[in-house]
């Protein structure tokens, strides 16, 4: 069951840490790594191509990416499924973090087709992530930790999935 935008700031707000930016304090690579290969083979097997990723970011509080290649998705466009190091948060997003405003701008410009959104999404689901939308994660950052002195406008995608 999707959270509610309020549930899922609530959740943010309880994972956030002002004493450890880039990783939460019982924070399990070993356990980390298993799920996010999980969830690449699982996007693989649903697109029917291999996906690249990268993963174990340092100096970052996201974990890794993975990227859907365009060919593999209905509309052309690949897609990029960031995940955190905070609590199995994960983003989805058409193209790069960024290069729309959000999910639903990337569907009414024909760049993300939903039935691939949803795709990802039951994978996310799958493999115990929480996806949080582009959209709020772009939203102005209102948790404990001093972000400000790393980025003029702090957002929770700042928070989750930002360089330290």
């Amino acid at each position: 069951m999707a959270m509610s935008e309020t549930e899922l700031l609530a959740l943010m707000r309880e994972l956030d840490d002002p004493e450890r930016l880039e990783q939460p304090l019982h924070y399990d690579r070993a356990a980390t790594s298993l799920a996010f290969g999980g969830l690449v083979r699982r996007l693989e097997a649903e697109f029917g191509a291999p996906c690249e990723s990268d993963q174990d970011t340092q100096e970052s509080s996201e974990y890794g990416r993975i990227r859907v290649p365009a060919n593999a998705t209905i509309c052309g466009t690949r897609i990029v499924v960031c995940v955190s190091k905070f609590g199995s948060l994960a983003e989805v997003c058409a193209d790069n973090p960024g290069a729309f405003l959000g999910t639903e701008e990337a569907r009414e410009e024909g760049a993300l087709d939903p039935a691939d959104l949803a795709t990802v999404e039951e994978a996310l689901t799958e493999h115990r992530y929480v996806s949080i939308s582009e959209e709020l994660l772009e939203s102005d950052y209102e948790g404990p930790s001093t972000l400000a002195h790393f980025v003029t406008r702090p957002t929770w995608w700042t928070r989750f999935f930002g360089l330290w």
